[in-house]
């Protein structure tokens, strides 16, 4: 008997959570980027939302895996976890400093299919779209027949890594870039030379934007039409870098004279954390042990 209830617990548990949390359609695991030299790869984004799950359905739909971790849920993708919390953000990211964040795709027919609603670029950009998430936050999708994804590195720099952007993806779905809106031009140099030296990226152009890549995630800089709202406090709260010896690596940035608006330490779950806002209003959580998740 006893044997028998484990049986029946065991095959209903996953059926009762999957109704709370949806796992991807091929239920595809998927992994960070490995760090480059200086240790450092894309992490995460961190989502707070009024409607957990709502929010879950929608990045499974696009091709993630949702699970539980202690009172989040995450969503794994290639090379990035969207994070998902409940809660009552002051708006989403148009307007903050980091105006959108982006992905690729083998095809967008395949989302549409799927019941996904996108809006197409039109002609003069094919391939290209723009999503929302059901409490309107602004996604951006390129498929391979996209042509202002690649990635070339400035004049005298190399980087293997940065070539994933020159050739078609063929995952479910890849993370591509996050885009910074600042102030004017001296600031787009500014901050290409400020993330490049932070976080060991390789500067470089996509498309026709300055930009750094990094391992997992390409950064794009591009004035802003309006003045822009620091993140904290947006839907899209921060973003997350996971860092290889993160321990020294704050003490690096700390000889840099970057401040930390939170120091190293070991959260409930043991894992690292350091938090650093950038010269433009960009809240960064630094991370160690997510790559494990």
């Amino acid at each position: 008997m006893k044997n028998a209830l484990i049986g029946l617990l065991l095959f209903l548990c996953p059926i009762l959570f999957s109704g709370l949390v949806p796992t991807s359609a091929d239920g595809a695991q998927s992994a960070l980027a490995a760090p480059n030299r200086a240790g450092v790869a894309m992490g995460h984004y961190h989502f707070y939302v009024r409607d957990v799950a709502a929010n879950a359905r929608f990045w499974t739909t696009l091709g993630g895996t949702a699970s539980k971790n202690g009172t989040m849920t995450i969503v794994k993708l290639t090379d990035v976890i969207v994070v998902l919390t409940e809660g009552q953000p002051s708006g989403v990211s148009e307007g903050s400093v980091v105006n959108h964040v982006a992905f690729r795709v083998p095809a967008l027919a395949t989302l549409e299919a799927a019941g996904l609603k996108l809006e197409r670029a039109g002609p003069d950009l094919p391939g290209i779209a723009t999503t929302r998430t059901p409490e309107g936050e602004r996604i951006e999708l390129f498929e391979n027949a996209a042509t202002n994804v690649t990635f070339t590195p400035d004049p005298g720099l190399t980087d293997p890594v940065a070539e994933r952007h020159n050739r078609p993806t063929t995952v479910a779905i890849a993370s591509h870039h996050f885009h910074l809106y600042v102030p004017d031009e001296a600031a787009i140099a500014k901050a290409k030379a400020w993330y490049a030296k932070t976080f060991g990226g390789t500067p470089g152009k996509r498309w026709h934007y300055d930009a750094v890549d990094l391992p997992g995630i390409n950064i794009n800089f591009g004035v802003a039409p309006r003045p822009t709202q620091p993140t904290k406090g947006r839907m899209l709260d921060h973003i997350g870098l996971e860092v290889t010896g993160l321990v020294e690596f704050t003490k690096k940035l700390e000889s840099m004279g970057i401040a930390l608006d939170v120091r190293y330490h070991k959260n409930a779950d043991g894992l690292g954390e350091a938090r650093l806002t950038d010269p433009w209003g960009t809240s960064i959580e630094l991370t160690e042990g997510w790559r494990g998740l």
